[in-house]
């Protein structure tokens, strides 16, 4: 195996989509919205859509140009029993600890919801460190200087040596495009722009084995 850095996206891939986890956090970013800045309810999906393009991710937009405090948004969308989403999944695990890799989770959530989660899947050992939303700001992916950041923390200068494992066609684009290796991990979207695909783990080594 050439590779000798893995970043691994957290919500929606290293928990299965119907979880239902990811849903529950957007509708607690819709609550944000309409209950902390009283914006109505019909503007809301409009305005997400438009943040999460532009900016990369909702919180991102609502920080330029709403001026919010941010760990009140992280703190209040991520505040979820995760026990009623998650269950561990062996077959998983196994597979990460068998890589011979630097492992890290890179995500555009915060620490404190990424640890939350990964002791929750029974994973938090596995990974040398958490990449957050907080870490690469004010970027975050899929922006280009996201990547740059996460392969600094990683120890990483050659980004050939790198993969990025996300469930977002632009994430694994913009990660391909920066020169890691992208493997677009969504059982339902196979077709998206990225190195590779993954829609069972158990492909996992097979593919990072053949390039």
């Amino acid at each position: 195996m050439r590779f000798t850095t893995i970043f691994f996206d957290l919500d929606d891939t290293l928990y299965p989509p119907d979880a239902g986890l990811w849903k529950a956090i957007k509708e607690r970013m819709n609550s944000y919205m309409r209950e902390r800045m009283d914006i109505p309810e019909s503007e809301i999906p409009t305005l997400r859509e438009k943040y999460f393009l532009q900016y990369g991710t909702t919180m991102r937009g609502l920080q330029a140009n709403h001026k919010i405090d941010v760990d009140d948004f992280l703190a209040y969308v991520h505040d979820l029993p995760l026990s009623d989403y998650l269950t561990p999944n062996p077959t998983l695990r196994s597979v990460i600890a068998s890589l011979p890799t630097r492992k890290l989770v890179f995500t555009n959530a915060d620490m404190a919801h990424a640890k939350r989660v990964l002791t929750a899947l029974e994973l938090a050992d596995l990974f040398e460190t958490i990449v957050d939303v907080n870490t690469v700001a004010p970027y975050c992916k899929p922006m280009p200087e996201s990547f740059q950041i996460a392969m600094k923390i990683a120890g990483e200068s050659d980004p050939s040596k790198c993969v990025m494992i996300d469930d977002i066609h632009r994430t694994t684009r913009a990660a391909r495009e920066a020169g890691l290796f992208s493997i677009l991990y969504n059982p339902s979207h196979v077709n998206g722009d990225a190195s590779a695909y993954l829609t069972d783990w158990m492909e996992l080594k097979d593919i990072l084995e053949s390039v």
